[in-house]
């Protein structure tokens, strides 16, 4: 993999940089090394987690040619890595435990703290899958096999944004708006398990498919309040990239709720 991201919120779900520090995001490639941690002058850390039941170098996150790897420098206390995507799905990893390999393509790493959790999310978006019609025969080899050119997994969320951001254009072939990212909640939100989905989880999906999955350009910092025309020109760049490859189509329709005037045979937030 060409590497992963790794996001340290302000807030919410991590508590993370804490005192008031503003949100982190890494970019690692093959061979580099980011350590979590409380840190202090001594030990010196990329992420750092302000709770205090917190070890001062609780761990690192290592990136090689085709995963990451956790490492647990507690003497004491396991940390999770959840999968957001999945069905309640997680590994733990246990105390000392060194280079555990991480398989998810998006992960939320999950440590033991005062009173709640602190967490962080580690992106890996270069999973790469085979062609399927090479993928199951017999006599190839890897090396001559063809590689899909963008790795989307069609069970993520961020598939099902890129998919409601697509419906207009793929019901009405004339050209109709790009959805904004609130009528894209507002698209999703009959779904239960997306009942909780918020603008600005919408707005990063469309970061990381812009970014990450589809590679529309340079990466850019977060958009900051108020650069809709901005946001409006990546949304059309990707509804613009996605239609044109084929990369969704009608078939797709059927992951997302049906309309309130009509659906009719659509599944029901298929996942």
């Amino acid at each position: 993999m060409s590497g992963v991201v790794i996001h340290l919120p302000q807030d919410g779900e991590g508590h993370a940089s804490g005192h008031g520090a503003g949100p982190v995001t890494l970019r690692l490639g093959p061979g580099d090394v980011a350590r979590f941690g409380r840190g202090s002058a001594d030990a010196p850390v990329e992420l750092r987690l302000g709770d205090p039941a917190v070890s001062r170098l609780a761990g690192e996150i290592r990136v090689t040619e085709d995963h990451w790897q956790l490492s647990n420098f507690s003497a004491t206390h396991s940390y999770l890595v959840e999968n957001p995507e999945g069905a309640g799905e997680y590994l733990r990893v246990p105390p000392r435990r060194a280079g555990a390999p991480i398989p998810f393509e998006f992960a939320r790493v999950v440590l033991p703290a005062r009173g709640s959790t602190a967490s962080f999310q580690v992106f890996a978006p270069d999973h790469v899958y085979l062609d399927p019609d090479r993928a199951h025969h017999a006599g190839g080899r890897w090396g001559t096999q063809t590689l899909t050119a963008y790795s989307l997994d069609e069970t993520a969320t961020y598939f099902l944004v890129l998919v409601a951001l697509c419906e207009p254009r793929l019901r009405d072939e004339s050209a109709v708006a790009v959805p904004t990212t609130p009528q894209v909640v507002e698209r999703l939100r009959s779904c239960p398990e997306y009942g909780g989905l918020t603008a600005r989880a919408v707005s990063s999906h469309i970061d990381y498919l812009a970014e990450e999955k589809l590679r529309l350009g340079a990466p850019a910092a977060a958009d900051p309040a108020g650069q809709g025309a901005r946001r409006n020109g990546k949304r059309e760049a990707i509804v613009g990239l996605a239609l044109r490859f084929g990369l969704v189509h009608e078939e797709h329709l059927a992951l997302l709720p049906p309309r309130a005037a009509g659906g009719a045979g659509a599944k029901v937030c298929a996942k």
